[in-house]
């Protein structure tokens, strides 16, 4: 017999500066019982870019003028993410906000998803906290579990070249969206996270099932435009172009 149990754990991580600012880092650990023993589980998405073929030149990848964890910064009011997110990316974008505190736009230059799906959802609520634009550049790339970085920004641009690809997720047993009913846990927090960032119900379920339309294993590739449906008003078109021609090539599994 199997039970699941979850454990909120909530780290205080005290900054040099100002005097007695803090940064709490909330992680969901969920174990459940297999074969005599705990063990945890979670779930990633990741999908690898060599997956897709776009129009424009993927823009480079910037060193920028610091860097912490996935992120770089570009100046001292833009940011970008260059890599997937894991468990610390929470903390190392509240570090870059410490340190850079007018920072106002995140760029999404390489994004292919996350390998801590709950520490990802707790980051974009902490980039919708700080009332950041989400911006996706020419050639720009969002993929997995990035895009709910991207739907994060309080305000929203990307060009008509960017592309951005969704799959359902996977734990580390092998279970997805479909193995848990709608009220589930599992996937309760996601469809409460695409409220939080302004959908209304049906239209956060409209979305959490298109996302889930495709296996972990593959990918569905989506134009600006048609991420655009999904954004509504939040969509900004930065650049006039054609839209992207997407090569459907076979994914090598990402997860768990």
């Amino acid at each position: 017999m199997r039970s699941i149990i979850a454990i909120l754990i909530a780290i205080a991580t005290l900054l040099s500066t100002p005097v007695g600012a803090q940064v709490v880092t909330e992680r969901m650990i969920v174990q459940e019982w297999v074969n005599g023993q705990w063990v945890e589980v979670g779930s990633q998405r990741y999908v690898d870019l060599k997956a897709s073929t776009i129009v424009a030149k993927a823009p480079p990848v910037p060193t920028g003028i610091a860097a912490y964890g996935p992120f770089r910064v570009l100046d001292d009011r833009r940011a970008a993410l260059v890599d997937a997110t894991d468990s610390l990316s929470p903390r190392d974008f509240a570090l870059m906000l410490r340190d850079f505190p007018n920072i106002s736009a995140l760029e999404m230059i390489e994004c292919p998803g996350t390998d801590d799906d709950r520490a990802n959802l707790q980051l974009g609520r902490l980039i919708r906290g700080a009332e950041l634009k989400t911006v996706v550049p020419q050639g720009g790339s969002v993929r997995s579990g990035a895009v709910e970085l991207f739907l994060a920004g309080a305000r929203r641009e990307m060009a008509a070249d960017a592309e951005f690809a969704v799959h359902a997720w996977m734990d580390e047993l092998g279970r997805g969206p479909s193995d848990f009913s709608m009220n589930a846990e599992q996937n309760r927090i996601y469809l409460d996270y695409y409220r939080d960032m302004g959908m209304a119900d049906a239209q956060a379920q409209a979305f959490y099932a298109m996302t889930n339309s495709v296996a972990n294993e593959e990918a569905k590739w989506l134009s600006s435009r048609e991420m655009g449906q999904w954004v509504g008003e939040a969509l900004e078109e930065t650049h006039k172009t054609a839209s992207p021609v997407l090569a459907y090539l076979d994914l090598e599994p990402a997860l768990p």
